[in-house]
């Protein structure tokens, strides 16, 4: 049975969605105020490993993901947001509009997941297209007493939410315990947190009952999963975002729907780079573009960050990055010479081990999505054919049901492996000029005569735009990227 750990219960759990066959879920999008770092790019990719996974098993997904296009302050990881609004603080810098920022950066998001082979959810609502939604939402916690107006702003009175802490673990009494001194005085408590926020000198203004001026970063997701999904069965991020935003989403959510928000919580653990946290001052600050830059391969660094188990801290380093390089080599070269076998002897035993295989993966990957245990009975199973292969103990029909496997397998990885597979092609698949020049080229080889071997191998690729490659199971070809 497929099982996830839930944070909110602090214990894994059989999943069953709410409605038979759907997965509703929600992920924590990108604030769209720099480009995203890889940090980032490990939820995201988790979120996209969870979805193929739930589609691979046979689910209907409905994904929605936001973009923060305001209010998230800078010092988010305060429950008083006092800091300044990322969005704001951006235009600022570059001098420029705010919506300006948003749009260019919301561009550059969607670029990095086309990238990295991230399937694009059903829907990206932005945040500042839904102020009407959560106006609507907070003038119902203010009616039903869960919010108060103070001097045009909106808190959340935590207190009237007694299930506050369930998720996170700062429960009231923790909270009271650690009583600031430094009250904000509109508060009737200090870890009351914003739902509206007056202050006239932010760029960006909306009219409200109670004052012209922005939502709180924790309201806006609440607005738009409740819109487009209603409960949900399925609520990711990273840690990070486990308090206060996902916390507070709880309080208001069920708070103004008077039903659970969430059944099941899946948060992702931190990214470290080289054994630290990610700093700009210590220079291992990576976005995705900056290590394309470098020359890296994004199937490596999508492969790279999918590998660990979501809840495990990933270190990452270039060291790493060039070793999931070569990781993504061996499947790639694995599954062209798969297509590469035309002769052998059938081997049903290899067939058995298939088999067992495909079970082996499925079980760990329905125990929590246990991707680095998936991915080495993948491993072990390619040890074994490769040999079997250079022995010629597999044939067609064998390297075809393996082929198969791992195409549907790639369904969940994103790694592009059909698209590998058609680059390189075989003798027979050569258009008959192109055929006769190769063979003529191994009849060079085999006598021997390297120079006018290689004279045809340079013709090929100078006039024909052709690339050989020699390999233990016979030459192939492929033609030429044009860069």
């Amino acid at each position: 049975m497929l099982k996830f750990y839930n944070t909110l219960t602090k214990k894994k759990e059989v999943f069953r969605p709410r409605k038979k066959g759907i997965v509703k879920i929600y992920d924590c999008g990108p604030t769209v105020y720099n480009y995203a770092h890889i940090g980032n790019f490990r939820a995201y990719i988790f979120a996209d490993l969870l979805r193929r996974y739930l589609e691979y098993r046979g689910f209907q997904i409905k994904q929605v993901m936001n973009i923060t296009d305001v209010g998230h302050m800078t010092q988010d990881e305060e429950i008083e947001q006092r800091g300044e609004d990322k969005i704001e603080a951006a235009a600022k810098k570059e001098n420029k509009r705010p919506e300006e920022i948003a749009r260019f950066y919301e561009k550059a998001f969607f670029e990095d997941i086309d990238t990295l082979g991230v399937k694009r959810a059903d829907l990206y609502p932005r945040a500042t297209e839904h102020v009407r939604e959560m106006i609507q939402i907070i003038k119902s916690l203010i009616k039903h007493k869960y919010a108060y107006v103070s001097n045009g702003s909106v808190y959340f009175d935590v207190a009237k939410f007694r299930k506050y802490g369930q998720l996170s673990g700062n429960t009231i009494k923790a909270l009271e315990a650690g009583a600031r001194i430094d009250v904000n005085p509109e508060k009737k408590n200090w870890y009351d947190f914003a739902l509206w926020i007056y202050n006239p000198k932010h760029i960006m203004q909306w009219d409200a009952p109670w004052s012209r001026g922005y939502p709180g970063w924790h309201i806006e997701c609440s607005a738009m999963s409740l819109k487009y999904l209603g409960s949900l069965d399925i609520h990711t991020g990273g840690e990070d975002n486990i308090f206060p935003h996902h916390e507070c989403e709880i309080a208001q959510s069920e708070s103004y729907s008077k039903k659970k928000f969430v059944n099941y919580w899946l948060h992702t653990r931190h990214l470290l780079v080289n054994g630290q946290k990610m700093s700009k001052s210590l220079g291992n600050f990576y976005t995705l573009r900056d290590l394309l830059k470098k020359g890296y391969n994004p199937k490596a660094i999508r492969y790279l960050l999918l590998s660990a188990h979501y809840r495990t801290r990933l270190n990452f380093t270039e060291q790493a990055l060039k070793a999931a390089e070569k990781t993504i080599e061996s499947i790639e070269e694995f599954i062209v010479s798969l297509r590469s076998v035309r002769n052998g002897k059938y081997n049903n035993k290899i067939n058995e081990k298939l088999k067992k295989m495909k079970k082996d993966f499925a079980a760990a990957m329905d125990d929590d999505l246990n991707i680095s245990l998936a991915l080495s009975k993948i491993f072990n199973f390619m040890k074994v054919c490769n040999i079997l292969m250079e022995k010629g103990i597999i044939d067609r029909e064998n390297a075809e049901d393996i082929y198969n496997a791992f195409i549907e397998f790639d369904k969940i990885l994103g790694l592009e492996l059909q698209l590998a597979a058609s680059e390189w092609l075989t003798i027979d698949e050569a258009p008959s000029g192109i055929k006769d020049l190769i063979i003529r080229r191994e009849q060079y080889r085999e006598e021997k005569d390297f120079a006018k071997a290689d004279g045809i191998r340079k013709m090929l690729r100078d006039q024909y735009k052709i690339i050989l490659e020699d390999t233990p199971r016979g030459v192939r070809w492929r033609k030429e990227k044009s860069h």
